[in-house]
C-alpha cells in the first residue's frame, strides 16, 4: 500500500511540474450594485452564457478564456479605479463594458493609454467615440460600442414629440449625468430644430427623491409634454410625482427606464408613458430567438433583462476574435475595426469612430402596465 501511494505521489508531483494552461480574460467592468445593479447582474450573466457556449465549441487550444467581473457601482471614480485594476493584470486581451456613459468616458482613457480593447453594451453618450477622431487624440482606436448613441436617441424623441405628438411647448429634465444631460441634450436640439420651445431645462440629483417641488413650477408652464433623460432610478419618481402635482402632459422617457423597475416604481403613473430604446429588445428580434432560450434553460426563472442581449453580442464578438487572431491585445484591437458579425443583434460593423451602424430606434408606450411596441 506504501508503494502504490508513493507511485500516486509521485505521478501527482509530476503533473504539478508540467506546463501550465495559458489564461486569457476577458474583464467585464458593470454596475454590479447600487441602483441599477440588476442590469449590470443580467449582462454579466449575458456574457457567461456567451463564454460557456464559446468553450463548448472552441477550437484553438493552449489556452483557457475566463471572465473577470468588476464592479463600478455606476461611479465614474470607481470606474476608473476599475480600468486600473484591469489594465495592470497582463492576462486581459480585452474589456467588455462600461455600462454608463459618465463611468465609460473617463475608463475609456485609462484603456486607450494601455492599448486595451473596449467594447460597451450600453453607454450611448456620442462624446465616448467621437473622442478618438479629436486630432488631439494620441492613441490607437480602442473605443467601440453595440449600442446606438444617444445623438440618434434623443434625435428620434424630439421628432415624436412635434411630429406625432403635436406637442412644441416641452419641459426637460435630466439626471445630470453624461448620458441622461446628453440625451436630453439631444432631444432638445431636435425639438428646437423642428420649431418647438423648450419652456425650461432641468437637472435633478435622483438621490433627492422629492421633486415636487420642480415639478409643480413645471406644471404651472403648461408644457405639452415632458421629456427625461436618465435611468429608471429616477424616471420612475419623475413620473409619479408629476402625475402627483397634477400634470397630465405626455411624458417621454429615454431607454434607461425601459425596465421592471420603472413601472414599479411609477406604478400607475406610468400608464401612457413612452420610452424609447435602443436598437430593440431581444423579445423583438428575430435574429435573438436562440439566444432568448439558451438564457432562459441557462438561468431558469431570471427574466432576460433589456439589455443582455447586446453584452452578449459584445462578448460572443470578443469571443470571435480571440478564436481568430488569437488572445493577444494588439492582434484583437487591430481585428476590431473591420469586425462584420451575424449574431443576435443582426449584423454588428463599425464606423469609423468605433459606433456599430445598426441605429434602430424602438419606440414603446405603457399600457396596461406592460412595455407595448409603438407600430
Amino acid at each position: 500500500m506504501k508503494k502504490v501511494f508513493c507511485g500516486l505521489l509521485a505521478l501527482a508531483i509530476l503533473a504539478g511540474c508540467g506546463p501550465k494552461e495559458k489564461v486569457a480574460r476577458i474583464a467585464v467592468a458593470l454596475p454590479l450594485t447600487g441602483d441599477i445593479a440588476a442590469l449590470g447582474q443580467g449582462l454579466k450573466r449575458a456574457c457567461t452564457l456567451a463564454l460557456e457556449e464559446s468553450a463548448q465549441n472552441r477550437h484553438s487550444t493552449g489556452f483557457r478564456v475566463e471572465i473577470k467581473t468588476f464592479d463600478d457601482r455606476s461611479d465614474p471614480k470607481e470606474a476608473v479605479d476599475v480600468a486600473n485594476r484591469i489594465v495592470s493584470d497582463a492576462s486581459v486581451v480585452a474589456v467588455i463594458g462600461h455600462f454608463n456613459s459618465g463611468c465609460s468616458l473617463p475608463a475609456s482613457l485609462v484603456y486607450a493609454r494601455h492599448h486595451l480593447a473596449m467594447i460597451s453594451p450600453a453607454a450611448s453618450n456620442p462624446k465616448l467615440t467621437l473622442q478618438q477622431l479629436d486630432p488631439s487624440w494620441r492613441y490607437p482606436k480602442t473605443i467601440f460600442r453595440v449600442n446606438t448613441t444617444d445623438d440618434i436617441q434623443g434625435s428620434y424623441a424630439g421628432e415624436f414629440a412635434v411630429k406625432t405628438l403635436k406637442a412644441r411647448r416641452a419641459c426637460i429634465i435630466h439626471d445630470k449625468t453624461a448620458y441622461g444631460q446628453g440625451v436630453a441634450e439631444e432631444f432638445r436640439k431636435r425639438l428646437e430644430a423642428l420649431g418647438g420651445t423648450a419652456l425650461s431645462f432641468d437637472g435633478v440629483n435622483v438621490a433627492d427623491k422629492d421633486f415636487n417641488a420642480l415639478l409643480t413650477r413645471l406644471h404651472e408652464l403648461h408644457p405639452q409634454m415632458i421629456y427625461f433623460g436618465g435611468d429608471y432610478a429616477g424616471g420612475g419618481l419623475i413620473v409619479r410625482q408629476a402625475r402627483g402635482v397634477g400634470e397630465k402632459a405626455p411624458m417621454v422617457l429615454s431607454e434607461a427606464n425601459f425596465d421592471p423597475e420603472f413601472l414599479r416604481v411609477a406604478g400607475a403613473a406610468a400608464e401612457g408613458c413612452y420610452v424609447t430604446f435602443l436598437g430593440s429588445p431581444t423579445s423583438l428580434l428575430p435574429s435573438a430567438r436562440r439566444f432568448v432560450d439558451a438564457y432562459r434553460a441557462r438561468y431558469p426563472g431570471v427574466e432576460v433583462k433589456a439589455y443582455d442581449g447586446y453584452g452578449y453580442e459584445a462578448m460572443a464578438i470578443v469571443l470571435s476574435l480571440i478564436e481568430k487572431v488569437g488572445p493577444d491585445r494588439v492582434k484583437i484591437l487591430a481585428a476590431l475595426p473591420s469586425v462584420a458579425y451575424q449574431g443576435v443583434l443582426g449584423e454588428t460593423r463599425f464606423d469609423q469612430k468605433g459606433d456599430t451602424l445598426n441605429h434602430r430606434i424602438t419606440l414603446f408606450q405603457v399600457k396596461d402596465g406592460q412595455f407595448q411596441p409603438v407600430k
